[in-house]
């Protein structure tokens, strides 16, 4: 039977898919509070080492202006034009530096932590100075979707780098967890959604999910986990991505997995785990970083977090090298990549 008018119809239907969408189980639960309201983690406090651990580290940090560059990440050839946008069939990541990774899959072109500055630091030249430059200019980058922030720290959201990105495409949406859209609001970034763990929104036919991690976030003084930290992953056409920000190793990665996985690539943070008593519980080693992977099911695994600033104890060289072996003892692991800044691999 034709029907002479299938509007009705076809409105009906709209409706029922977006209550279906509305009624889905969530597949993570919302992050947990304090009694102040504070974000916090599943496992509750995490510890940072007592104060005989921290300033000794933090007086070490002024010696890091001293100290040279041997063993930080090869930088490939600089690009002295714009990047080709990814064709349909493929996907493709390039590690610009530290946590920012220029990912290209089919339909979405986006970035995760994006920081061109070279002083991760309320103050210039006061902070971890970065040996590298980026791997790409800002005006070579292809037109960004979306943007992926982690947390608050300043090596992971960089207001000036943030700024240039929207003022040269205002299309580009910029998705954050909850409690840091309005400092990017206060900057004149307009095109900002927060999202809670769990949530998630389509883009150009990918699913972009917001994840638990296990870390902390401050900027100032008295700011401590009022906003919160996250995970993402992209769940494309064809390919799925996943950006485990900055994090310490938890029973999480294995949800992860479950749920969303397997992953074709996933960029991994494999630095800033020494002092152990301080960063254990907030920053994975490389052999964690490795266990990670596997917990999340992904294929291939991209180092990041590493070499491009100088954040805590271990040499340099040592993160890589580290993730490399426990990677080739590691069943599961197909693929472990140690890339230069700069460079671009197909997953």
């Amino acid at each position: 039977m034709k029907l002479r008018n299938p509007l009705p119809v076809i409105i009906l239907l709209s409706a029922c898919n977006a209550i279906a969408e509305l009624e889905a189980p969530r597949l993570f639960e919302p992050a947990p509070r304090d009694e102040s309201g504070a974000f916090t983690n599943p496992i509750g406090d995490l510890s940072q080492g007592t104060l005989g651990v921290r300033v000794p580290f933090m007086l070490r940090r002024f010696g890091t202006y001293f100290r040279g560059n041997e063993g930080a990440p090869l930088l490939m050839l600089p690009k002295d034009q714009p990047i080709d946008v990814a064709d349909s069939t493929q996907a493709t990541v390039t590690w610009v530096g530290h946590a920012t990774v220029l990912v290209q899959m089919p339909g979405v072109t986006f970035l995760t932590d994006p920081i061109w500055s070279d002083w991760p630091s309320p103050v210039p030249f006061i902070g971890p100075r970065r040996f590298v430059p980026p791997g790409l200019a800002i005006e070579n980058l292809p037109p960004i979707d979306f943007v992926v922030i982690s947390h608050n720290h300043y090596d992971h959201l960089d207001l000036p780098t943030l700024k240039a990105l929207a003022a040269r495409d205002a299309k580009t949406q910029f998705l954050v967890p909850l409690g840091n859209e309005s400092l990017l609001q206060d900057h004149g970034i307009k095109t900002v959604q927060a999202f809670d763990w769990g949530d998630s929104i389509t883009i150009n036919g990918s699913r972009i999910y917001c994840l638990p991690t296990q870390h902390w976030s401050k900027r100032g003084i008295a700011d401590t986990n009022r906003s919160l930290w996250a995970s993402w992953a992209v769940i494309g056409t064809s390919k799925r991505f996943y950006f485990a920000g900055d994090t310490g190793y938890f029973e999480g990665f294995k949800a992860i997995g479950e749920k969303l996985g397997p992953f074709d690539l996933a960029a991994m943070p494999i630095g800033a785990y020494e002092p152990t008593l301080m960063m254990r519980s907030t920053h994975m080693n490389p052999e964690e970083a490795v266990q990670a992977t596997i917990d999340v099911q992904a294929k291939k695994a991209l180092a990041i977090h590493f070499g491009t600033f100088d954040l805590s104890d271990e040499p340099l060289s040592e993160p890589p090298e580290r993730f490399k072996a426990a990677a080739g003892k590691a069943p599961g692991v197909e693929n472990a990549w140690v890339v230069k800044i700069g460079e671009r691999r197909a997953f």
